[in-house]
């Protein structure tokens, strides 16, 4: 018997700019209300941006990861990126305020790895969430209010306060998630929570610690074990985890500190400043000194 296979094709966001009245900046960023425009694939979609959307009519399904998932008025929905997206469909009346941005674009305006890494592990255990009708008018507020300062051009600062105004909305967001989670008791498997307690450790640890080794040893598995639920769950390799967590936090440095490059490069224990550079370079396409200037 020969198994089908199917070929997993690959969704950009720079193929969002072109549906129907979107709203985007080129550093990573598109608004629509018009997600019907979009073409619907015909096979296994592997999502390589953020998606964010509250359904404001009608309803929709589609399987991430192959489990089927329902949205109906008043649902968030949340893929992360790298996640396979497939048999979409959605009612004519479908309509719902989308959020589509780059991982590159979200690094950029969040303020440490613990907003990166809730957000994510949320989303993945709670992909469509029920808002309270509260929560619909903050998200729906946000939505516009972001929309409206994109398409302002002239504005000089314009890039700055749609990153804050993305960053408030994040953190309001974030209430959600604690609104739910205090209220669900799932039992979660123990591939779950090998990968939370991946993910916890990594937080404290991804400044001294790059082995995935280390990590595997601390939470007493075998490095094969530890990439194989890694990869499961999130589509992700333990070592591409903490490559996010030390580039984001060099990024908020050379950002948001005075601190010199070699002091950076001192404080995440890199062997010396070349191979920092060299490394930040590697994950980002620019050197350090570019990027705190730019």
């Amino acid at each position: 018997m020969v198994n089908k296979v199917h070929n997993i094709k690959d969704a950009h966001l720079e193929e969002a700019i072109h549906w129907g009245h979107s709203e985007y900046m080129d550093e990573g960023l598109v608004l629509t209300e018009r997600i019907t425009d979009a073409p619907i694939p015909t096979g296994p979609t592997r999502m390589n941006f953020i998606l964010m959307a509250l359904c404001k009519h009608g309803h929709a399904s589609y399987t991430i990861d192959t489990k089927k998932r329902e949205v109906k008025p008043g649902d968030l929905l949340f893929i992360s990126d790298q996640h396979i997206v497939n048999h979409i469909t959605a009612s004519p009346d479908f309509e719902c305020l989308c959020i589509m941005l780059t991982t590159q674009y979200y690094h950029g305006f969040v303020q440490n790895v613990q907003n990166v890494s809730s957000l994510l592990l949320f989303s993945m255990n709670n992909p469509v969430v029920q808002l309270t009708p509260r929560e619909i008018q903050v998200y729906s507020n946000y939505f516009y209010t972001i929309r409206e300062k994109m398409s302002d051009t002239a504005h000089h600062y314009r890039a700055e306060l749609v990153k804050a105004l993305l960053l408030a909305m994040f953190y309001d967001m974030s209430n959600v998630i604690w609104r739910v989670e205090q209220q669900e008791k799932k039992s979660p498997t123990r591939h779950d929570v090998l990968f939370a307690r991946f993910i916890r450790l990594l937080e404290k640890n991804f400044r001294q610690e790059r082995r995935v080794s280390w990590y595997a040893q601390q939470l007493c598995v075998t490095p094969k074990y530890l990439s194989e639920v890694v990869k499961l769950i999130s589509k992700r390799t333990p070592n591409e985890w903490i490559d996010n967590y030390v580039v984001l936090e060099i990024r908020v440095l050379l950002k948001n500190s005075t601190k010199s490059i070699k002091e950076i490069t001192r404080d995440l224990h890199f062997p010396n400043q070349s191979f920092f550079s060299k490394y930040f370079r590697e994950h980002v396409g620019i050197s350090p000194s570019e990027y705190r200037r730019g």
